[in-house]
């Protein structure tokens, strides 16, 4: 299992992940709202602004505080935590 940071000590597993997507557009925003209401949200922002949301296979939704071109250059890094 690889896992990526995705900001104040989370991380998620790289290999569930199906994209990183900016929160501003409608259709996002819904996304993250069925996920609250379906209680598949994940909020990793600690009270900050959302700036990326990271979709996974499992239909859970994940907020995180970092830009989703931070998230994205940290998942082509080999800086990827491995074997944990």
């Amino acid at each position: 299992m690889k896992l990526v940071n995705i900001g104040f000590g989370n991380a998620v597993n790289a290999e569930r992940v199906l994209s990183v997507v900016n929160p501003e557009s409608a259709p996002v925003k819904r996304l993250v709202q069925d996920a609250k209401e379906e209680k598949l949200l994940i909020d990793a922002t600690q009270g900050r602004k959302t700036r990326a949301v990271i979709i996974t296979d499992s239909n859970h939704v994940i907020l995180s505080y970092l830009q989703p071109e931070k998230i994205i250059a940290r998942f082509n890094e080999d800086s990827l935590l491995e074997d944990v």
